[in-house]
């Protein structure tokens, strides 16, 4: 695994690389050799913050912590990163895909059960033509974190959601 790690409003002591390579690194056994992991530190105010993605063929694996501490963030990141790619493994194995960023030795271990995705509800409604702004306000007004509607002026499916720093954001899919 290759390491590219960079530092927002904090120097990336040999220290800390060091921690973000031995934690992180445990995770070897989970990837062939030239997979490229982006590891991004960050201090704002109170908060510690390690963002961290893995581009998979195809798909990404990304996670995000935030903690008092630089440190404890770390390891917060990693046991949720090895959650996300057991749950991926076993929808791999599910869909008998081809998984080359994995590697053999993580392909060939039996799939844990317990991890699989269970729906437990489904709901239809329907989609009404507006602009992005107008599904904001809807979002808003029905208290949701995001908001599926009809683009008028494309005529397209987008999903509109609110992100953490209070700013919204627009989905528009490509096919």
């Amino acid at each position: 695994m290759k390491f590219i790690i960079t530092g927002r409003n904090i120097q990336v002591t040999p220290g800390l690389k060091a921690a973000v390579e031995e934690k992180l690194g445990k995770l070897k056994r989970y990837f062939s050799s030239d997979t490229e992991v982006y590891v991004t530190l960050s201090v704002q105010k109170d908060s510690q913050k390690i963002e961290v993605t893995i581009p998979v063929k195809g798909n990404i694996i990304r996670s995000e912590q935030e903690s008092s501490d630089m440190y404890v963030s770390i390891d917060l990141v990693e046991e949720v990163i090895e959650r996300q790619l057991r749950r991926y493994k076993t929808k791999l194995t599910r869909q008998k895909q081809n998984a080359q960023s994995f590697s053999s030795l993580f392909m060939e271990e039996e799939a844990e059960e317990d991890e699989t995705i269970k729906i437990v509800k489904s709901k239809r409604f329907g989609v009404k033509p507006m602009d992005p702004e107008e599904a904001c306000i809807q979002m808003e007004l029905l208290g949701h974190s995001f908001y599926v509607f009809s683009n008028a002026q494309t005529n397209e499916v987008n999903v509109v959601y609110k992100r953490k720093d209070g700013a919204y954001g627009l989905i528009e899919p490509e096919f």
